[in-house]
Formats: structure tokens, C-alpha cells, sequence
């Protein structure tokens, strides 16, 4: 296997600096002190025109002299230098470099363009670097601190990654006064080269890291962020404090890093898609890293809580109903418990004041009780300091009660002096415990967050559902393409109509009249009452205009509304062009809820899927929510309840409760025209009609623009969706039909059946080492993957409707992004089928089409099945030059 690209700037063996000093306070001292005293055991090598020892070392006149292999390049020049040095570098054979000078994108044109050939030179020779204008890098373990900071890292089991180095600062200084140690330290300064996803690739298979802060300003590869985040929340947990929620703030931070800042609604909803916690405050970034790093997952927000003070409980508890947390009802048997083991002056409700004078085996009592109630999911146990209070003997029975329940305790011991070595006692122990109780509510509001986001993750990114007839996607494409020929990026409505109809969206009857006569003929043959608005390619808002006729029920009132709207029209927007009146049939139902349906662009994430409430006051009420496409029903249901209008689709007053299931069809199928029409900008459906018959568009607008050139069909999203493309039936020699596909999260049983019933044999083939079973971490690893940068396809087959795994073959992409490192094996009973070929053979031409140019692998030097089957596809094969028991196979695509 490959060392990860990154294992050179994480782990160098040598480090060169450029412009290492000892003028004092100088970027360059300040750098080359932290890199020489944080305890570094490799080679360091200073580079200083001027003088031949910098700081007691030996100093080098240029790279080119040192004659040794350099791993990372340090750099503390002038920005107009640092050209020339890459290419020094490059030519010396360094692959990383850290570039701490200011000087680029942020001061102008010039700088930009001086960035831009420093990026220009890296990708020529292969370099990967942090920054440039960063803070710079610390590994705690490697003995590597290559910051122009006072601090230094404590080792510990939290990375950071942030935008910002004065964040990275202050929150090192913060981090040593409460003893928090970090596995590493990374600002990425205005990223130039190396974004967030690419740390995210390292540090999810970095053994030092346990979990992931990350510092957002902005982003500036949606894919290739969400990848990284997807992939290593799916392991580790990510905990991110994005900054520029509001206009000034993302103002603030465009100018600061110059990433693309898009809307902080979209941002939010791409975390809920990632399994990742945000916060808002450092305070909280932390609060939420304590909580995720201990041994506690919650299931459920059912939260008691275990007070022996009453004004802190009540504080408790409102600030978990600012957070939409329910406090757990008390079955029966909790409060008979409850009644026997506490005073009777006890509050008999939740939370539970256990009175001032409470001793550690009453706390002890009362915890253990609450979490031995099915209702609840965790406690949060307040100790505020009274006279007869034993803080550190409460602490100490809690500690043993832990051992005893996976339920969360989390614990508050409120004041200073009195209760410090109570919490030292609980940090010893790995049991969260928080300053204020502020802190510990939102510490399980973190876990229960965690868990929900964690829960949105396995969804799998369908492209679109089974049962729904196929798209005229040929059809929408030529629709849209000739409204782009004519040079309007606006679509009629007839048109936006008939885009809707080639995905399967119901909408009214209609057509387009340009005389009084047409309008009659028209209304006669869809039938009274019908609407009627104003054509014009110029008018977006046609009521704005007044360009709206309602309920028009007879013939003569066509031809003098014809007639009206035309002349209205005139007087309200004498610059628009006006090409005639649109009839529409004249939808109504006693029982409709109006809705509305979108999609918008957002800059950095792009297709957004909107809706909410709709009808013509819909910017007023403001009730809408969003979700990234591509998805699900279980995620269309999630868009829908997180709207005021969800209550409405229930039965209300007269009305019978409306077709949810219609609803959630037009939203897979929004979903699917977001995919599959990267030509769509902009799009209204406003209203929707819903019923208990069903859901109906009865206006529509869609704006349109050429996409972006890729070879990608789905570049413009930032998940990729569910390759239903690639599903393939096909038969074997002795007559089952199989099913190759690519695998599911939901599939997780089944890779663990497949797994479980293979040989002893199979299994050694397969892993190289002894295993039975999958555990949890792979059985993720395996099912959830990035369709984008990684494939897995399973053969299966059917017996009573339930599928059987016969096969699974996978690739996944080395670091150096051309090639690719493959996995196989099959059923030992379905061996000799010919399924290990087609698996192969299918999963070759994946690799092919996504742009990788060779395929690898190794085999060991006895499964002969294996090599016959390697040789029958053209790998070439050679013994591994350091197991001669294995044999390397490899391909060119």
C-alpha cells in the first residue's frame, strides 16, 4: 500500500527552512526556535544567504547545497522570493512545503497572480503545501512545532484545523489552562493548494487522532469538502464552528481568506448530510469535544436531571428547552423508587431536587434510579457547594456509578475553589464534567445532535426512487437547450410546465392564446373556470404586474379579460415585451394546502432543494427549510417536518389529512431534476396544491444557465448521488439471474452474512490475517462510501424475496489520484460462475470512465484462483520485492 501523500508534512524524516534567522521577533527566529526546541528528531536544515550558523546550527546557503534528501520545505520569505524556492525544491525532489509568508490574493491583482505561478510551479513538480499567510503546523508527537506562535501543542487526541491562525492561537492558550492536548495543529491559511478535505483524507486514518475540530471561514471545493467530511465523520467524530453566519460576518471572512461564502442555511444543511456537530463559539467547540470524546452515545433527547439545588435545576432546565430538549417523563416504578430513596420534601418531578444537605449515597441513588428508567437517555448531575456538601465523595460515587451504566452522566460542579479537585477527579476518570451547567446541557444536546446527524449520514444518496417511472431527461434537455439558443434564461411557463411533465410532476392544463379568439378556443377545451396571465418573457412576478385573472367562468369574460391583462400590463411594464396570454385550467379543491417547491443555486454548494409554505405572501411568512440533494423519502420527510406547513398536511379542522406520500414523490422528483439538470439555476413550483387526492403544480418558474464544462454528469452537487447507473442485471452460465450493483449502507447486514460464511480460506485470501468477522469500523468503512473517490459493487441474487451476497469486488483511489488499489472475493459456493470476472471486468470500466489510469493490487502467491483470474484479465503479475508470499498484480486502464 501507498504511504499517504501527506505522511511527508505529518511525519518528515528532514526539514529544510528558508529564511531561518536570528534577528530577534523575527517570523523567521521566532519559526526556526519553536522547529529546533519542541524536541524534532530528524534532520533540520537552515537556509540563510547571509550568515553559515542560524541559532547554534549550521546554515545553508541554498537547498542545492545540502545534498541530502529534504522532506519539507519551510518557508519565511517575502512573498516575491518564494517562486524561485518552489522551484529549487522541486528540483532538489521535496514534495511538501509549508509557505508562512503573507503577500498574495489578499493584497491585489499582483498578489493573486504571484500565488498563482507559486501553484503553477508546486503542481509541475509535484508539491503539496499549507498556506500561503498561515500560522503554520504542530505534530506534539513527531516533536514539531513550526508555528510563529508562543505556544506550544500538550499531545493529546484532538486536530484542528482552521482558516484562521489568531484562532489557532488563542485557542492553544485556552487549551493549556484547561489541559486539553491536540494530536495536531494545522492553519491553512488562504489554501492555495491543500483545502480541508485533503487534512480530513489524513487525519481520519491518523492513529493519534480521535477527533476532529475544524474552524470554517469558507469553503472552496464543495465535493471535495463534503467528501472529506463524509468520510471521516463516518469513523471519527468531526465537531466544526463555522464562522460568517450573518452578512457582516461573511463578509468579513470573503475578504480574510478568500473562499467562496455561501448561504449559512445551505451550510448547516450540508453538515446535518455529513454526520457532523456545529457549533458557535469556541467555548462550545470544546464543550461539544469533551462530550463526543468521552465513552458516551446517547439514542434519544430524554434528559433528567439531578440537582441539589432548586434555582440550578430550573436554569437547567430552560436552557434545555432553549435547546428543544425534552425532559424525561418518570414512569411509575422511577417515582416509587424515587420516593424511597430521597426526603419528602424531594421536588417529585423532573428535575429532581434532592434537597441541600444531599450525601453521596443520596446522589448516588437518585442518578442510578433516573438512569434505570427506559425513558430516559442521560442526566446531568448538579453539585452546587453548601456547608454539609461533599463534593469530592459525590464525585467519587458517581465515578464508580459510571462503570455501571452506558447512559451518559454528565456532571456540573458549580463554583471554584471548593470543587476543583472534584473535577480533576472526573477529568482522571474520562467522566465529561462542566464549569457551568450552561455547558453540560449543551454537552448532551452535542450527543443527541451527534447521533441524529449520524442517523442522516447513512442515508444513502438515491438518485432517485424505484418507484417512480423513468424521466425524460432527453426531453427536458432539448426544452432547455432551445429556450439557451433564443438567448433567454427564463423558461414560459408552458415550458417550465412541460419540464415538470417530463419528470412526472403533475401540473394544470394550459396554453398560450395571442389573440382574444385563442383564448376562447383554449378555455373551451380545458374547461370553466380557468385562469389567465400575462405571456412576456420580461415578467418574472406576473401578479406584481397585474397580470393575474382568477376564476374566469364563461366565455365572454375571456375575450374582455384577454383584453384587460393586455392593456394593464401595458400601463404597469410599458419596457416588456408581451407575446400573449397563458390559459390555465383553474385549479380547485376544498381541501388544498398551498405549498411551495424550489431550487436554488447556492455559490458553494450548489442545487439547493427549498420548501415550505407558499401562495403569494410566501417571502412574508418566511416558512421554508432546505436539504442538499440527492433525496431519499427519508430525507424528504426529514424537509418537510422541519416546516411550520408540516402541521398543516395533518388533519385540520374540516379538512382530511393530505397525501403525504403524493408529496414527498414531487420532492424525489425535484430531487431528481436537481441531479440529473445541471442547467437549472433557479426554480419555483408556487403553489403546490395538496390534498388528500394528491399534489398538483399550478404555477411555475425556472431559470436556466449553460453548466460548467465537466465530464462529471453530477459535478455541479455536492454529494454524489447513488450510481443507479450502473446497476446491472445479468445472468450466469447455469441460469440465476444476479443483480451487480453498487453497495448501500443499508447493506451492512448483508456484508457481514457474506463475510461471516466464508472459508477460513476465502477469509486469509481476502484479508491476509485471520478474521471471522467484520468489525463495526469496517463494516462502515465498507458500505458507507464517497461513490465519487472510492467504488464497491456486490453480485446478489434473490431466494423469497430476500437478497443473498454472492460477490463483492472494490477499488479504492490511491493518494497520487491516477490510480487505483482493488479487493475481491466471492462465496465459495458460487465459485467457477464466472462472478468474479463480470465484478472485475464492470468495476474496470468504472475505474476507466472516472479518469484513473492503472489498477493494482496484491494476491498472495497460493491463491491460484486468483492469479488464473488476474492473468485471464491482462494484469500483469510479479513477486513483491519485500514478501516474496505475495504477488503484486497491476494494470493499465
Amino acid at each position: 500500500m501507498q504511504s499517504h501523500y501527506l505522511t511527508p508534512l505529518f511525519s518528515p524524516k528532514s526539514i529544510a527552512m528558508f529564511g531561518a534567522s536570528d534577528r530577534k521577533n523575527s517570523v523567521g527566529e521566532v519559526v526556526f526556535k519553536n522547529l529546533i526546541s519542541a524536541g524534532f528528531k530528524g534532520q533540520i536544515y537552515p537556509i540563510n544567504l547571509k550568515h553559515d550558523k542560524v541559532q547554534g546550527k549550521k546554515a545553508y546557503k541554498s537547498i542545492d547545497v545540502i545534498n541530502k534528501p529534504v522532506e519539507l520545505a519551510v518557508v519565511a520569505t517575502p512573498a516575491k522570493t518564494i517562486p524561485a524556492i518552489v522551484q529549487a525544491c522541486g528540483e532538489h525532489g521535496v514534495k511538501t512545503m509549508i509557505i508562512l509568508s503573507a503577500g498574495f490574493r489578499e493584497t491585489g491583482v499582483t498578489g493573486r497572480r504571484l500565488e498563482d505561478k507559486v501553484v503553477e510551479l508546486a503542481k509541475e513538480y509535484g508539491i503539496r503545501f499549507i498556506g500561503p499567510n498561515c500560522l503554520g503546523l504542530i505534530r506534539p508527537d513527531k516533536g514539531l512545532n513550526i508555528t510563529f506562535g508562543n505556544n506550544n501543542a500538550t499531545p493529546g487526541n484532538l486536530a484542528l484545523v482552521s482558516q484562521s491562525g489568531a484562532i489557532c492561537t488563542a485557542i492553544l492558550d485556552w487549551a493549556e489552562v484547561n489541559d486539553i492536548g491536540f494530536s495536531t495543529v494545522i492553519s491553512t491559511g488562504i489554501g492555495a493548494d491543500l483545502d480541508f478535505g485533503d487534512y480530513l483524507d489524513y487525519l481520519v486514518s491518523d492513529p493519534m487522532t480521535d477527533s476532529i475540530l475544524l474552524y470554517v471561514e469558507g469553503i472552496k471545493n464543495a465535493r471535495r469538502f463534503m467528501s472529506g467530511l463524509r468520510a471521516a465523520a463516518r469513523i471519527k467524530p468531526v465537531i466544526v464552528l463555522k464562522v460568517g453566519r450573518h452578512a457582516a460576518g461573511a463578509e468579513a471572512s470573503m475578504s480574510h481568506t478568500g473562499a467562496l461564502v455561501g448561504s449559512d442555511e445551505t451550510f448547516a444543511a450540508a453538515l446535518s448530510r455529513s454526520g457532523v456537530l456545529r457549533v458557535e463559539t469556541v467555548t462550545q467547540l470544546f464543550s461539544a469535544a469533551k462530550a463526543l470524546s468521552s465513552r458516551y452515545r446517547v439514542y434519544g433527547d430524554r434528559l433528567a436531571i439531578i440537582t441539589n439545588g432548586g434555582g440550578p435545576g430550573v436554569m437547567a432546565a430552560d436552557r434545555a428547552s432553549d435547546l428543544n430538549i425534552e425532559l424525561a417523563e418518570f414512569g411509575g416504578d422511577t417515582i416509587t423508587e424515587l420516593n424511597k430513596v430521597l426526603p419528602d420534601v424531594w421536588s417529585h418531578g423532573n428535575p429532581v431536587d434532592i434537597i441541600g444537605d444531599a450525601p453521596p449515597e443520596r446522589y448516588r441513588a437518585a442518578v442510578d434510579t433516573c438512569l434505570n428508567d427506559p425513558g430516559v437517555d442521560g442526566t446531568i448531575v448538579i453539585l452546587t457547594p453548601q456547608a454539609m456538601t461533599e463534593p469530592e465523595e459525590v464525585a467519587n460515587a458517581l465515578i464508580d456509578l459510571a462503570d455501571h451504566h452506558k447512559k451518559p452522566i454528565l456532571t456540573s460542579w458549580m463554583g471554584g475553589n471548593q470543587v476543583e479537585s472534584a473535577r480533576k477527579l472526573f477529568n482522571n476518570a474520562k467522566l465529561p464534567t462542566f464549569r457551568t451547567l450552561e455547558n453540560a446541557v449543551d454537552a448532551f444536546s452535542y450527543l443527541s445532535s451527534y447521533q441524529k446527524n449520524q442517523r442522516l449520514l447513512l442515508q444513502t444518496p438515491a438518485k432517485s426512487s424505484r418507484r417512480h417511472i423513468d424521466p425524460d431527461t432527453e426531453g427536458a434537455r432539448l426544452i432547455i437547450e432551445s429556450a439557451l439558443a433564443e438567448q433567454r434564461k427564463i423558461l414560459t411557463e408552458p415550458e417550465s410546465f412541460a419540464l415538470l411533465g417530463a419528470f412526472r410532476i403533475n401540473a394544470v392544463r394550459n396554453g398560450i392564446a395571442r389573440s382574444a379568439n385563442e383564448a376562447l378556443i383554449l378555455a373551451e377545451s380545458i374547461g370553466f373556470p380557468v385562469a389567465m396571465k400575462i405571456y412576456s418573457p420580461d415578467i418574472s412576478h406576473k401578479s406584481d404586474a397585474g397580470g393575474i385573472r382568477l376564476n374566469i367562468s364563461n366565455a365572454q369574460v375571456v375575450r374582455s379579460t384577454y383584453r384587460d391583462l393586455i392593456e394593464q400590463v401595458k400601463e404597469t411594464r410599458p419596457e416588456a415585451n408581451v407575446e400573449g396570454v397563458t390559459v390555465e385550467q383553474m385549479y380547485q379543491s376544498p381541501n388544498g394546502r398551498e405549498l411551495l417547491i424550489g431550487i436554488v443555486r447556492d455559490p458553494v454548494f450548489g442545487p439547493v432543494i427549498s420548501f415550505g409554505s407558499g401562495g403569494t405572501a410566501v417571502e412574508v411568512m418566511g416558512d421554508s427549510a432546505i436539504a442538499l440533494p440527492p433525496l431519499n423519502r427519508r430525507l424528504a420527510s426529514d424537509l418537510i417536518d422541519r416546516t411550520k406547513a408540516a402541521k398543516l398536511l395533518s388533519q385540520f379542522r374540516h379538512m382530511p389529512p393530505a397525501n403525504r406520500e403524493a408529496l414527498i414523490d414531487v420532492l424525489l422528483r425535484v430531487s431528481t431534476m436537481a441531479c440529473e439538470l445541471p442547467w437549472i439555476q433557479e426554480m419555483d413550483i408556487n403553489p403546490l396544491i395538496v390534498d388528500d387526492q394528491g399534489a398538483i403544480a399550478v404555477d411555475a418558474r425556472i431559470r436556466v444557465d449553460f453548466p460548467r464544462p465537466s465530464t462529471d454528469p453530477y459535478n455541479h452537487l455536492a454529494i454524489h448521488p447513488y450510481p443507479v447507473n450502473l446497476v446491472n442485471r445479468t445472468q450466469l452460465p447455469n441460469g440465476t439471474n444476479i443483480v451487480i450493483r453498487p453497495i448501500r449502507p443499508e447493506d451492512a447486514d448483508l456484508e457481514q452474512t457474506f463475510t461471516r460464511q466464508l472459508s477460513d480460506e476465502a477469509k486469509y485470501f481476502r484479508f491476509m490475517s485471520s478474521i471471522q468477522e467484520l468489525t463495526p469500523e469496517m463494516l462502515t468503512r465498507f458500505t458507507q462510501i464517497d461513490y465519487h473517490n472510492e467504488m464497491a459493487l456486490i453480485a446478489v441474487t434473490e431466494d423469497d424475496n430476500h437478497e443473498i451476497e454472492l460477490g463483492v469486488s472494490r477499488y479504492v483511489i490511491n493518494p497520487d489520484k491516477k490510480s487505483c488499489e482493488f479487493a475481491l472475493v466471492v462465496s465459495d459456493q458460487w465459485q467457477r460462475q464466472g462472478i468474479g470476472h463480470k465484478l472485475m471486468h464492470q468495476l474496470m470500466e468504472i475505474a476507466r470512465d472516472r479518469g484513473l489510469e492503472k489498477m493494482e493490487g496484491e494476491v498472495l502467491s497460493n491463491n491460484f484462483k486468483m492469479l488464473d483470474l488476474m492473468k485471464s484479465l491482462y494484469f500483469g503479475i510479479s513477486t513483491s520485492p519485500e514478501d516474496s508470499s505475495i504477488k503484486q498484480v497491476v494494470v493499465d486502464l
